[in-house]
This record gives C-alpha cells, structure tokens and sequence, in this order.
C-alpha cells in the first residue's frame, strides 16, 4: 500500500508547463528559406518580408532582428538601417508596381493596432487611386489582383 503525500504547489509548476508558449513569428521567419518566408532581404540588422496578410499587393514588413515591442528600445545602427531600408522599400515597390503613394507606419502596442505587439516592425503599403472599392467597404472583403509568390518574384527582380 502507498502512502499519498499531497504537495498541491506541484501542480502550479506542472499547469505552467502545459500552456502553449506564444512563437514570434518575426523571430522565427528568418529561420526559413528567404523563398519559404517571402523574405524579399536581409540586412545586418533588420529584414524585409511581405505581409503575409496584406492590406494591398506588395504590402512589406521591415523587421529587425531584435525582439523588442517598441521602437524606443532599439540601437541607433538599428534604426538607420530600418530607414534605409524603407528607402530601397519604397524604390523597389515603385519601380514594381507604380504606386499612386505609400502609407508607412509602426503600430505600437494593440491600442494602435498592432497585430504582433510584442515585435516591432515598419508598414509599407502601396497606395492606388481607388483602391479602396465597395467590396472593402461594404462587403469588409479586400481583393487583391496578384499571388504572394508572384508579387515576391517581382519585388525581388526590382530590389536594389
């Protein structure tokens, strides 16, 4: 026969070893092939991948490396590198797809809309004339006239 000898404080331990820990996604990208991630580049500090959700065609993230949830918390060489990279973004969008314009934006914390609060990244979203039409009005449906994989392709061929 067995004695039982309760320890109830175990068993805080062994629950919080059963929830499913979050995965960042932007740390976990450039694990993967660039062509598997729709990494468009890589710099020292930071990369460049299309949203995977995008808000239009050719939608780009620059993320940096650094897992950080505000802007605040990275390094000046950081931060540089992330402009410059915005920069070749926004050339390599153009010469691409001739954009009408950009919207460009950080999302800080889910108050503003963040949907990865807990990593910071930059927007750059190419803009046309009208392409806010009814079925993104009324009908909350976005329709996007080209495939991640071929709006990768082009990107890739204009990235300089």
């Amino acid at each position: 026969m067995y004695r039982i000898l309760w320890n109830p404080w175990r068993y805080e331990y062994i629950r919080s070893t059963l929830k499913p820990k979050r995965i960042c996604i932007f740390c976990e990208l450039p694990k993967k092939k660039d062509n598997e991630a729709y990494i468009v580049y890589r710099g020292k500090y930071s990369y460049v991948v299309l949203n995977a959700y995008p808000y239009n065609s050719g939608h780009l993230l620059i993320v940096p490396y650094k897992h950080t949830p505000s802007i605040e918390d990275l390094e000046p060489e950081i931060l540089t590198e992330m402009i410059e990279l915005l920069n070749r973004s926004i050339k390599a969008l153009r010469k691409s797809f001739t954009p009408d314009g950009f919207n460009i934006g950080l999302n800080i914390g889910r108050a503003a809309g963040a949907g990865v609060e807990e990593h910071v990244h930059i927007h750059v979203v190419p803009r046309w004339v009208g392409d806010s039409n009814f079925m993104a009005i009324i009908a909350s449906t976005k329709t996007l006239p080209i495939s991640l994989q071929e709006t990768y392709r082009i990107i890739r061929e204009n990235w300089e």
